[in-house]
């Protein structure tokens, strides 16, 4: 038996509609040059058509609408919604009429019926309408599968099914880098500076409604993607925030620990989850498109068993006068340290007070704070380096150079 009668044969007849935004009617502008055989002909027909902007014929772009004419393509993060008709096209009343939805992907099938319930009977010339909407998390082929069971009049129960396959593209590309860096002397642990580079590989323009980045539990952030301009910030992309075909944008954050957190060095030192982005957009008509990534991780800096940080140090110094400073000395292991002080001169800085200090015990995830006196012979911006510590218990030295710098500078030379 041939297909299509098969298919004549059924008295209901099913039909699917995608739901989405319409679109600028475009035509073909036909033109001559007033001297050719044609004369104006050409130009006095597409005055009169209704779809062309008046004034402005010979543009592709007409001022109608269209409705789309296939599924064609959806972009992940978008709400794919399709209109779903079951008519009877017969002269027969039909009977227990249950109509399903459903939608395949490369991993799974998600049923998309609003109702599971069967219609009674369906008198001719009568339907059942349906609408469903599903936001799109998947990339690749998808296939719509509308499946249709009645029974007829004379108690035949009859089945037929339609495949309905559109494609589901991937509209913006992520990528992220991670800094981590010192948030300020009297911190103990590292703010982390996030740079996302979105870009947009769709064929038309995106309004970037939102790009957020919502933080761990153990982080609070920072948008740094504004200019401070009166009492509200100017965002750095301007006031149309518009992302062309193929465009990229660069967007950065900073993540500095919760204050419950910031002492426990041991605890922000194993963490690696930092947060995810929430992207908002909508396309040339309004369609509206979001996008969450999955966690986001870094690597996780690596101190050490001790850390040592400054808390206190002047930003000039005079030449070979003593100045103070305060380090913070951290324990980031899981045991506990006996720590004894070393402080070796170099070329330009000198300590000042007795190297070999013992600083007693330090538990784990403790910290202490250590005033130090120290002069420098050279001008100029001098590294502060020549400190010793070591582990008394497990016979463990750590070397700290280039903790800090300091700017050196002659009082003499300021004197008229």
């Amino acid at each position: 038996m041939d297909v299509n009668q098969a298919k004549q044969e059924h008295l209901l007849a099913l039909k699917v509609m995608r739901l989405t935004k319409p679109t600028l009617f475009t035509n073909m502008p036909v033109t001559c040059e007033d001297r050719d055989l044609p004369g104006d002909l050409f130009g006095q027909l597409m005055k009169s058509d209704p779809s062309t902007i008046k004034g402005a014929e010979t543009l592709m772009l007409g001022e109608m609408l269209t409705l789309p004419q296939n599924f064609g393509n959806i972009f992940l993060g978008e709400t794919f919604s399709c209109y779903i008709s079951v008519h009877n096209d017969s002269n027969k009343v039909v009977k227990d009429i249950l109509v399903k939805a459903d939608l395949q992907t490369s991993s799974q099938r998600l049923s998309l019926s609003a109702s599971n319930s069967a219609v009674t009977e369906l008198k001719p010339e009568c339907c059942i309408d349906d609408v469903i909407h599903h936001e799109v998390k998947e990339i690749g082929t998808h296939i719509l599968v509308c499946a249709v069971s009645y029974t007829t009049q004379f108690g035949e129960k009859l089945y037929f099914r339609k495949f309905f396959k559109f494609q589901v593209l991937k509209p913006l590309d992520v990528k992220t880098k991670f800094y981590n860096a010192e948030s300020d002397l009297s911190s103990v642990t590292d703010e982390v500076f996030l740079e996302a580079q979105i870009q947009n590989i769709t064929t038309s323009p995106m309004f970037m409604e939102k790009v957020s980045l919502e933080p761990s539990i153990m982080y609070n952030v920072t948008e740094l993607n504004t200019v401070a301009s009166g009492e509200l910030g100017e965002s750095t992309f301007g006031k149309m925030s518009y992302l062309q075909p193929m465009d990229t944008r660069q967007y950065l954050y900073c993540l500095k620990p919760k204050a419950e957190y910031a002492e426990k060095a041991g605890v922000i030192k194993g963490v690696t989850v930092i947060g995810k982005l929430d992207i908002v957009w909508k396309t040339n008509l309004g369609e509206r498109g979001r996008l969450q990534t999955s966690q986001l991780q870094r690597m996780a800096p690596g101190y050490g068993d001790i850390r040592l940080s400054l808390e206190m140090i002047p930003d000039t110094v005079n030449l070979e006068e003593p100045f103070d400073i305060i380090c913070k000395i951290t324990n980031c292991s899981e045991r506990t340290m006996d720590l004894v002080l070393e402080m070796c001169n170099t070329r330009s800085v000198h300590w000042c007070g007795v190297s070999g200090r013992q600083l007693g015990k330090v538990g784990p995830s403790a910290f202490l704070s250590l005033p130090l006196k120290l002069l420098s012979s050279i001008q100029g911006l001098q590294s502060i380096s020549g400190l010793r510590l070591t582990d008394t218990f497990l016979k463990r030295t750590y070397e700290y150079d280039d903790i800090a710098q300091v700017c050196v500078v002659c009082p003499f030379m300021n004197e008229s």
